[in-house]
């Protein structure tokens, strides 16, 4: 807390200050709960998997999966959707878990497509599935603010894997499929 302190000391503000008595103990709060994700294993939500799916072997997707991140080069939010699909081999995931992967990882320092990569790469690696598909759409504080000041510029960052690289109208249905959903939801 005392760095807190010395951060509001460095912006201008007088610490001892009513309205800022509580305030480095409420930062640190609170930067436990932005950086949660470094205290949680992504691979965990994916162990447990179910095998009867009557055969189902089409692309799974979950859509608009809100995340609020922190860039690692200024330390300010960067939020957005995820969308996560794959190809099942055999077996699924609950659903619930892929959103958990977007959170563990968006709860760490990162740059979009360290983000993008890291939610694609752990779930080809754990699931083994015949494809993944990862797309991130973000606002990042740092354009917004600050720097060029562009508050509407939204980054899109991919990964994809297995089938969605191979085969054209795989990665046709992924992309088609994902825009369909943000319209749905007024994206």
């Amino acid at each position: 807390m005392v760095h807190v302190r010395e951060i509001l000391r460095f912006i201008g503000e007088d610490p001892q200050r009513e309205g800022l008595l509580d305030t480095p103990a409420r930062v640190v709060k609170a930067m436990g709960e932005h950086f949660a994700g470094y205290g949680a294993d992504p691979i965990e939500p994916l162990s447990r998997t179910f095998g009867e799916i009557e055969g189902y072997d089409e692309l799974v997707l979950l859509s608009n999966i809100q995340l609020h991140s922190h860039c690692e080069h200024h330390m300010v939010p960067f939020v957005g959707v995820a969308h996560v699909g794959y190809i099942p081999n055999g077996r699924v995931v609950g659903l619930s878990k892929l959103a958990r992967v977007v959170d563990i990882f968006s709860k760490r320092l990162q740059v979009q497509e360290k983000l993008t990569a890291q939610i694609a790469g752990v779930i080809n690696d754990t699931l083994q599935p015949t494809a993944v598909g990862v797309v991130i759409q973000a606002r990042h504080f740092c354009m917004c603010y600050r720097g060029v000041q562009q508050p509407g510029a939204i980054t899109t960052t991919s990964k994809l894997h297995g089938t969605f690289l191979s085969n054209a109208a795989a990665r046709s249905e992924f992309f088609q499929l994902i825009t369909s959903a943000k319209r749905s939801e007024g994206l």
